[in-house]
């Protein structure tokens, strides 16, 4: 079968790879639309050591189901998943937090992912789609899930309703957008996102309806902001939200471009910031998602480029220069 893989940094190659094996209680899925996340490409940049070259990445899909030895879903479903592989019986799962699952596993990086015609996967992990959702919609699953996820935490911690708030988000790609969306469908009207790339910034405003700003040029007025969400967790990004964050307010990162930094413990301690990480999300998170695409709580998604699996490597290299408007692409293999 045809596949996207990633074959050294800042290189990716279409390549031939065996159709996936059916393992126990596992389906094999033909991949009808897939996105490219920030941790691909933090992955094709040779940034991420858990991805190595010669791996198939891809981990936001959606597909219908071609082989299955589950009794959970039959030939020719259609669905969605949850790219972690959970073991179902640590504390974290039993808890309904299995995004922490102390043993999970995940496609596109312990095992091959969906830039590819086929891929493998546990039936436990699907979730199926409604049948007014396309599957282009439904391939956005996994990143608008982050996005609930993130801003479900952010509201236990916020001491007014979020509609009340000033909120900033820093990063306009697909989660910064997604996020955008839902928060606008959530009735939040004081809204701005910080974002370098101008079409981006464009793209924001037309879809979104909320004010956008180029940290590199306008800054940010400090202790100003309720709601701060770091899409991007680049060191300076952590530095700008946590002065951007008004005191008594709540700063949520999500981004992991860099793995460490420092911050300034003194505000934080001082002004009784909240600072709350989050972590992809849970499998109700995923299924609530799919709910929200099916309402059309993210609008229209006429934002989402579409593009061939074969025409992966470039849509790659133009991601990595800045030169697509769009803060998703999917990939279709077929």
């Amino acid at each position: 079968m045809k596949a996207l893989v990633y074959t050294q940094p800042n290189e990716m190659q279409i390549l031939d790879r065996p159709y996936p094996s059916l393992d126990a209680e596992e389906v094999v899925l033909k991949i009808e639309s897939v996105g490219i996340c920030g941790s691909d490409m933090h992955a094709f940049h040779g940034h991420d050591p858990r991805r190595k070259p010669g791996l198939v990445l891809g981990h936001e899909f959606a597909g219908t189901i071609a082989d299955t030895s589950s009794s959970l879903f039959s030939k020719g479903q259609r669905v969605t998943g949850n790219p972690l592989i959970t073991c179902g019986h640590c504390e974290y799962c039993l808890q309904g937090r299995n995004n922490l699952c102390a043993n999970r596993t995940m496609v596109g990086m312990t095992r091959p992912g969906a830039f590819a015609e086929y891929m493998s996967i546990p039936a436990s992990s699907l979730i199926a789609i409604p049948e007014g959702l396309s599957l282009d919609a439904a391939a956005l699953t996994e990143p608008a899930a982050t996005a609930v996820h993130a801003i479900n935490l952010s509201m236990r911690a916020l001491q007014r309703p979020i509609q009340e708030c000033r909120v900033l988000i820093l990063g306009g790609g697909a989660i910064g957008m997604l996020s955008a969306l839902l928060l606008k469908h959530y009735g939040v009207d004081d809204l701005t996102v910080a974002e370098v790339n101008p079409l981006r910034r464009k793209a924001i405003e037309q879809h979104v309806g909320c004010k956008t700003l180029n940290p590199i040029d306008e800054k940010i007025t400090e202790n100003s902001i309720e709601f701060v969400m770091d899409c991007v967790g680049a060191v300076v990004t952590r530095n700008t939200a946590l002065a951007a964050v008004k005191p008594g307010g709540v700063m949520m990162h999500v981004g992991l471009q860099d793995w460490a930094s420092e911050i300034d413990m003194r505000k934080l301690t001082l002004a009784e910031i909240t600072l709350l990480g989050t972590y992809t999300y849970s499998t109700v998170d995923l299924q609530a998602t799919v709910n929200l695409l099916a309402r059309n709580a993210f609008g229209d998604l006429s934002w989402v480029e579409k593009r061939s699996l074969d025409d992966g490597p470039q849509a790659f290299s133009d991601l990595h220069a800045g030169k697509t408007a769009a803060a998703k692409v999917l990939l279709k293999p077929f």
